[in-house]
């Protein structure tokens, strides 16, 4: 029985990205896992595995309900918190709290939304704990925009249409202005997949049509992605500019390109006769259809 409760330990290969192999375990262990978009049935078996052999569990507001179930019933539970512009507590001493629970000899489970990899800060933990001689490991889970874009029945690549997906986040370091390159952004041969970007959406539309994307490409906003409230908007680049995307206070993912294009019209024509919910047949503010 390896450390992780059946998961082989990171000296021996397994399901994650093994780290500070070779290296006598004198402390605990640390398991940077992803919780996925927020379904539970999207983690892996690996994270499964790593939340059932945890000592304790260190995890973000944005952990989707149920997953925590799934956790070792003895295991410390503690929210470190982190949503857009509110942060309980500071990455620093984040850092500290699980180099400390580590030290103490304890199984530690870091668990973030989504992919640890993907803006998620895995790598600041991971440098401190490196420094500190602390075994890492790494269990990946499944990013937003690959979330959504399942739910949606989305492919973000499309023979001839787009050869490239760019990931950008619309969230920042506390103060830091959101100035991305538009010019390299705004791209008619690619799909942008934008993380955190409902308080950004205007600044997007107006960015990327001011670097000469179509004011007509399609957007699809995603709130709650994967979630039992997901809630999808179709708008345009142009409307968004404009008025926004008609999004509610959840973490929302904006998916801009042309390989969207007859997905969205399919699923304007369910909305109107079925969803009943519609704010405009192409409206300023898109239209809304629900989940599923």
């Amino acid at each position: 029985m390896s450390a992780f409760g059946g998961v082989p330990s990171p000296a021996k290969g397994g399901g994650g990205l093994g780290r500070g192999q070779g290296r006598e375990q004198r402390n605990g262990s640390v398991t940077l896992v992803g919780a996925g978009p927020g379904d539970p049935d999207l983690l892996t078996v690996a994270a499964v595995k790593a939340l059932a052999a945890a000592d304790v569990v260190l995890y973000d507001h944005l952990v989707g309900d149920g997953i925590l179930d799934l956790a070792n019933p003895s295991a410390e539970r503690i929210c470190v918190g982190k949503r857009s512009g509110r942060h309980s507590l500071p990455q620093e001493e984040i850092n500290a709290l699980i180099a400390a629970q580590a030290g103490a000899g304890r199984r530690v489970v870091r668990l973030k939304g989504g992919d640890p990899m993907v803006f998620g800060r895995a790598g600041e933990e991971i440098d401190h704990l490196d420094g500190l001689g602390i075994p890492v490991r790494v269990i990946p889970g499944i990013t937003a925009a690959l979330g959504c874009a399942a739910s949606a029945g989305l492919s973000l690549t499309k023979r001839g249409v787009s050869r490239a997906v760019t990931f950008v986040t619309a969230h920042g370091r506390d103060g830091e202005r959101f100035d991305p390159d538009w010019a390299r952004l705004a791209d008619p041969n690619g799909t942008l997949a934008i993380y955190m970007g409902r308080e950004q959406a205007r600044a997007v539309g107006q960015g990327l049509t001011g670097a000469g994307l179509s004011p007509g490409t399609p957007v699809l906003a995603v709130e709650n992605g994967c979630r039992p409230d997901e809630r999808r908007c179709w708008t345009t680049l142009g409307a968004m500019a404009e008025e926004g995307v008609a999004a509610g206070k959840g973490p929302t993912l904006l998916l801009v390109g042309e390989a969207l294009r007859n997905r969205e019209l399919g699923q304007r024509r369910v909305g109107t006769a079925d969803a009943g919910d519609a704010l405009g047949a192409g409206g300023d503010l898109g239209q809304w259809l629900d989940g599923h």
